[in-house]
């Protein structure tokens, strides 16, 4: 098995225009897809990101708030799973609900050895 990173990014505008009963029925919908992908071995780890965060650049002297990419840009959350390629991680992907989101986009990364 190979590890994998998947990056969310979009779904933004949605959620915030959803009451708090459909936020967490599709919250529910996270929990079933990723507990599908940790009942077959294949989650490792995965935690949404909070908005706020830092951005350092010209080798340290700069730390601006961030981030500051177009809303569908910005990485929202992130799972890290097992696969044995990348076309089976790009595929298990497809079922991430980030993308019922006109906007969702799931950015599939291999994980390389050090």
């Amino acid at each position: 098995m190979q590890k994998y990173l998947y990056l969310f990014r979009g779904g933004d505008a949605r959620m915030a225009e959803m009451s708090p009963a459909e936020v967490e029925a599709h919250m529910d919908e996270w929990r079933v897809w990723m507990e599908g992908l940790a009942e077959k071995g294949q989650l490792i780890d995965g935690l949404p990101l909070k908005a706020e965060g830092k951005q350092v650049s010209k080798g340290g002297s700069v730390v601006t708030d961030g981030p500051f990419a177009e809303g569908a840009e910005i990485v929202g959350g992130y799972l890290m799973v097992n696969a044995t390629s990348l076309e089976e991680a790009t595929e298990m992907s497809k079922g991430c609900p980030i993308l019922d989101a006109e906007d969702g986009h799931v950015e599939v990364r291999g994980i390389a050895d050090m």
